[in-house]
């Protein structure tokens, strides 16, 4: 008989810990039987000690299987899924799930909202009119026979584990270990159901993981736990010191997308969708180049059959902001930085992102940027422009940005793919 009291023991003293041990304590936390205070002790020892293979494999599955399991191999079709870890102006999900639906592929893009600096997919969907991200098993399944995108919210079965112990580790300073990040990812990715899963790792300033050696370590072990539970995984290493694309919000970027799926949009945010889309369409067995249904129309048509489907109109217009502020290049130069970290900022202090949990958002709050690292900019041009229903808001933001964006002599464009790892 183990306590919850002994496996804490043991992992502080940086004992291994047993399959048995893991699975016990995270199916006696979810189901209420280990305190609060036990488990975050238990994160702790974890955030200090680490997990060896066998552990993290062990946490991982015991989270994926703490509720039901979706499966979708019954649709007759491939499925494909995308993570990112999260990024400022990462508006991905919004063009490369129609784009992958286009091509036959069923894309349950399960998705979250935004907290702190990094926005939310379903944030910024909810900005389209009537769009609905709240949608039964039953819903999604239907979505994924036709049209055949579907970017919702988790449903509550999945992965429960996950959800109790995510919100302790905000709360305890526990978020930033390894492996609790990549059990968190994982298990909530594998019980999906997806055959094919394309992981986007951030690395660089405005990312989770700013170091570029632990993010290619995270990759390594999310990659590693997705082919170990028989799932085709692969991850890209991608730059994120700079916003992706030139807006960063929720109705703004989807602005943003809409221009993707026209074939046009910031060069950025479609090199990222079509590479992403490469990824996933060959690992659903389909050799095709994803940038032929941007430029043909497909993929708008798979968006606006998507957006239809979740109770949203593609025809209507996206809500507009009351107020604006304009930042202007305080000197002539060359944008040398924009720290993608502070511009999220700005956002969500203006409106578009969250502080805690539940609270609301403003769909009409963003940044539009009029400038990227690289380009001339000659004192008094905009570099910025802020939107909100809060113009007591815009003081505190304006200043943010402007500090985020330098300007000097000259500027080497780092490449956006950093690495891929199968």
């Amino acid at each position: 008989m183990h306590t919850a009291v002994d496996i804490i023991t043991a992992k502080r003293n940086g004992h291994q810990l047993t399959t048995q041990h893991i699975s016990w304590m995270v199916n006696a936390y979810t189901a209420g039987d280990v305190s609060d205070e036990q488990f975050a002790a238990l994160a702790m020892a974890i955030y200090f000690q680490g997990l060896n293979d066998d552990e993290l494999l062990a946490l991982t599955t015991a989270m994926l299987n703490s509720g039901t399991t979706l499966s979708f191999s019954d649709l007759g079709k491939p499925t494909a899924d995308k993570h990112s870890t999260g990024g400022v102006g990462d508006k991905i999900t919004l063009p490369l799930t129609p784009l992958v639906a286009s091509y036959g592929v069923a894309v349950p893009q399960l998705s979250g909202r935004g907290l702190g600096h990094t926005g939310g997919t379903l944030d910024k969907l909810e900005a389209i009119p009537g769009f609905r991200v709240d949608l039964t098993e039953a819903q999604i399944r239907a979505q994924l026979l036709d049209p055949g995108g579907v970017i919702c919210a988790p449903t509550a079965q999945l992965a429960p584990a996950d959800k109790k112990i995510y919100a302790l580790r905000d709360v305890t300073g526990t978020v930033d270990s390894m492996p609790l990040i990549a059990s968190s990812i994982m298990s909530k990715k594998l019980a999906e159901g997806t055959d094919t899963l394309v992981l986007d790792v951030k690395t660089g300033t405005g990312a989770f993981m700013q170091d570029e050696a632990q993010a290619r370590q995270l990759a390594q072990k999310m990659v590693w736990l997705g082919q170990a539970h028989g799932v085709n995984t692969t991850a890209v290493l991608t730059r994120m010191d700079t916003p992706l694309g030139y807006t960063v919000g929720n109705a703004i970027e989807v602005e943003e997308t809409l221009e993707v799926l026209a074939g046009g949009g910031p060069a950025d945010v479609v090199e990222l969708t079509v590479t992403l889309a490469q990824h996933m369409l060959t690992g659903a067995g389909i050799d095709a180049d994803p940038a032929d249904h941007l430029a043909n129309g497909k993929a708008m048509d798979a968006w606006r059959a998507m957006v239809t489907a979740q109770y949203g109109d593609p025809d209507v217009p996206l809500p507009t902001p009351s107020h604006s502020h304009t930042v202007v290049a305080e000197h002539t130069g060359v944008v040398t930085s924009m720290d993608a970290r502070a511009v999220g900022e700005a956002a969500w202090r203006i409106g578009a992102g969250r502080q805690y949990q539940g609270q609301a958002v403003q769909a009409t709050a963003g940044i539009r940027l009029y400038a990227k690292p690289g380009d001339t900019v000659h004192a008094g041009d905009p570099l910025g422009t802020l939107y909100t229903e809060t113009p007591e808001r815009f003081e505190t933001s304006a200043q943010i940005l402007q500090n985020a964006i330098q300007t000097g002599q000259a500027f080497t464009a780092p490449r956006l793919i950093v690495d891929v790892i199968s």
